[in-house]
């Protein structure tokens, strides 16, 4: 089994956790108070660092019960965490919402989802082969 390190950056820090024991995605708290006004972004502290493995990402991924019930999500999702990155993590969240958002220390605020991914060699080609789909892009299956 991976393990995970994490370093607490602030004393108030709330370590992730999984809500469910099969959940894929683990939650992510703010660390301080505040507040994500009605049509803009913000950057939200955890207060924590991680220590991946190679060949592993941390996908920060949008809580969807803050998107159906404030019009909160994030700005760029999934942000990615990168195994060499020892910063803090932070959650660019942004408000659709008609309200403005408050924040409490201690709120959900994201998911975290540690992801094997694959490093490839790229080959540049002068053709690829053909495929059934073939160039069909946004749309293309009628929906």
């Amino acid at each position: 089994m991976m393990k995970l390190k994490i370093k607490k950056l602030n004393a108030n820090a709330v370590i992730p956790t999984f809500a469910h024991e099969d959940d894929a995605g683990m939650d992510l708290y703010a660390v301080e108070n505040d507040v994500v006004k009605s049509g803009e972004w913000k950057k939200i502290p955890t207060g924590i660092a991680i220590q991946l493995e190679k060949g592993t990402e941390a996908q920060i991924r949008p809580r969807s019960g803050l998107a159906m019930k404030y019009g909160v999500t994030m700005l760029n999702t999934p942000g990615t965490i990168d195994s060499g990155y020892r910063g803090e993590i932070c959650v660019l969240l942004i408000n659709h919402g008609k309200n403005d958002f408050l924040i409490q220390a201690g709120d959900r605020i994201a998911q975290m989802v540690i992801a094997s991914y694959i490093h490839p060699e790229v080959e540049l080609v002068e053709t690829l082969e053909e495929s059934v789909r073939g160039q069909g892009g946004f749309g293309s299956t009628g929906e």
